[in-house]
């Protein structure tokens, strides 16, 4: 069977790759403590109204009554929901700019930390399921740094919200059954059922959909537990998911081209002028996960770094703007060192640094363009 696994403004929210994110992190109880206002249940007699209709379908799909009640027992609408799901924006980045996230040196020390940790558990992993120990702990650097960004939001009240909203409705009442029979099958209770804004659970991220096909009990405690501090249940749901997804045991993702180990197979430039990539049928086990070649590359790199591996050899063209990462990278500090906070120096110009380059040009009477130039890094020396 293939599943593809959902994203819609979640997962990628733990790198600050989504202007909407509100990826929160983990509590390890309640839904509530961090929450902002607009992630609150508020008043909305509509939603009620759509609540009561749902718990009769709901019913005649063999949800409990005690199950609704103590699914829906605090729950409520979300506001926030809603307004995070129409102000979704295709945000486009570089492979150069995704990877710099992806592959920084805080996820890749965090990586390495967390697989000596818990190398015992991704090597029983690797050999029940065949996908290597550093891909699964990859895939959990992405989902939730490691399971630091699980998120907070009550997965009931959020899918809920969602599928009253209408937008996609179906979608998300399918979703709202699925984590319905999660509670009912006593794997978690409806406190500690928390995830995204848009329903994603626990350390790799499942929706209750994807949940109910893949999750595992690795820990032999009777329970699929992905949102426990022990990320065990859900390392061993996501090597399930690659698995039944066509991983092939024994056959590397792919590399860049031309490096020590890279196998054989079809050849990959996502960034005109950038690396080559030499990507086997396991590229196309992750995307499963999230269908973009970024990701999957993002997967795949930062697996090879924690094994030990090295950075990419072939080097990125400059931007749009004539800049070259070390461009950018001097250029942000140069700014933060004038008093224009550009949130850190990696070379990714993202909304706080093109906000710290408008300051700076107002400040000298320049239009306040936001955009970078060599002349502007220039002026800054």
């Amino acid at each position: 069977m293939s599943i593809t696994r959902r994203h819609f403004g979640f997962g990628l929210a733990a790198l600050g790759l989504t202007a909407c994110s509100s990826t929160v992190p983990a509590s390890g109880s309640s839904g509530s403590p961090g929450l902002p206002a607009d992630l609150r249940p508020a008043p909305n007699a509509g939603y009620d109204a759509w609540v009561a209709a749902f718990r009769t379908r709901a019913e005649a799909k063999g949800i409990s009554s005690a199950t609704l009640r103590a699914a829906f027992r605090g729950a409520g609408y979300l506001p926030g929901v809603v307004k995070r799901d129409r102000n979704q924006t295709e945000f486009k980045r570089t492979l150069e700019d995704y990877l710099s996230i992806a592959v920084s040196d805080e996820r890749l020390s965090k990586g390495r930390a967390a697989f000596a940790r818990h190398g015992a558990t991704l090597r029983a992993l690797e050999r029940t399921y065949g996908v290597d120990a550093e891909i699964i702990c990859a895939v959990w650097g992405l989902e939730s740094f490691y399971g630091e960004r699980r998120g907070n939001v009550p997965v009931i009240s959020a899918t809920s919200t969602l599928a009253y909203d209408g937008r996609r409705g179906a979608f998300f009442e399918k979703q709202l059954l699925a984590a319905l029979r999660i509670l009912q099958n006593g794997d978690i209770t409806p406190a500690r059922m928390t995830g995204s804004w848009a329903g994603a659970m626990g350390h790799t991220q499942f929706i209750p959909t994807s949940y109910q096909a893949f999750a595992v009990d690795f820990t032999g405690d009777g329970r699929r537990d992905i949102w426990s501090e022990d990320p065990s249940d859900a390392l061993a749901s996501t090597a399930a998911y690659l698995q039944r997804n066509g991983w092939t045991r024994g056959v590397k993702w792919g590399g860049e081209a031309g490096a020590p180990g890279t196998p054989g197979g079809r050849s990959l430039q996502p960034q005109e002028g950038g690396p080559v990539f030499i990507v086997t049928g396991n590229f196309n086990a992750i995307k499963r996960y999230n269908n973009s070649d970024s990701y999957a590359i993002g997967v795949g790199h930062l697996a090879d770094r924690i094994a030990g591996g090295g950075p990419l050899r072939a080097s990125f063209p400059p931007d749009k703007y004539g800049l070259t990462k070390d461009d950018r990278i001097l250029l942000q500090k140069r700014l933060t060192a004038r008093g224009f906070d550009t949130g850190g120096a990696d070379g990714v110009l993202g909304p706080k640094s093109r906000a710290a380059i408008s300051a700076f040009q107002s400040s000298r009477g320049l239009p306040a363009t936001g955009d970078p130039s060599k002349a502007l890094l220039d002026s800054l020396n």
